[in-house]
């Protein structure tokens, strides 16, 4: 499941995370990757800072409380929270991130986006799998998660600056398929109790969510 949220951050949020991070210090991004992964990465990460430490803080509590984000991603943990930035000529060629960071299991990446896309060409953030190629170039204030398991690289950037959070999350489904279903469930939950209340209908589908998340839940 690969889901586009929008307004993830309301724009005046977005305008402060950016005048935050207007005097912020970037390092080499190289230096959290991989061996391989360090080959193919050219890109600037934020120096480690009370800057740094505000804005991630911001974000996740951002996260945990947009609705369909934790629906979709059931967030136990968040192992890793980074703000790159991508300057001309700069790309993150194709690679799949790490299985386990910081001692945590990694479900779902995510990228989101802090410059408006009409202020920098290229970055898209390409997802590749047999089907084909999948670009996205995420929005200020968007966000486009999507499992960890796929192979993804971000395009070169053209002209302009390209800045965004990404992370992962540890789940507490591990499964895909599970995630999926129990989206499903409760989407089907919020538009009973929106068309009727809380009707019969409704306590069946808690009910199977609920004992659902219990059965598939992990510690």
């Amino acid at each position: 499941m690969i889901l586009y949220l929008q307004q993830i951050l309301d724009p005046g949020t977005l305008d402060a995370v950016r005048e935050r991070l207007a005097g912020q210090a970037f390092d080499d991004g190289a230096s959290t990757a991989g061996y391989a992964a360090r080959q193919v990465k050219q890109n600037e990460q934020a120096r480690c800072g009370k800057t740094r430490a505000a804005v991630l803080k911001l974000v996740e509590s951002q996260l945990r409380k947009h609705a369909l984000f934790s629906s979709a991603a059931q967030p136990k943990s968040f192992p890793r929270l980074l703000i790159n930035r991508y300057g001309p000529g700069m790309q993150y060629g194709s690679h799949v991130d790490d299985a386990v960071i910081n001692g945590e299991r990694t479900d779902l990446s995510f990228t989101l986006g802090l410059t408006p896309s009409a202020e920098y060409e290229g970055g898209e953030l390409v997802l590749e799998d047999s089907s084909g190629d999948r670009a996205w170039k995420v929005g200020a204030g968007d966000l486009l998660l999507y499992p960890t398991t796929y192979l993804h690289r971000v395009d070169p950037v053209r002209s302009g600056e390209r800045m965004a959070v990404v992370g992962w999350v540890r789940s507490y489904l591990r499964h895909a398929h599970q995630r999926e279903i129990l989206l499903d469930l409760e989407t089907s939950l919020r538009a009973e109790f929106e068309l009727n209340g809380k009707t019969e209908q409704f306590d069946r589908l808690s009910r199977s969510r609920s004992n659902l998340f219990r059965m598939w839940a992990e510690d």
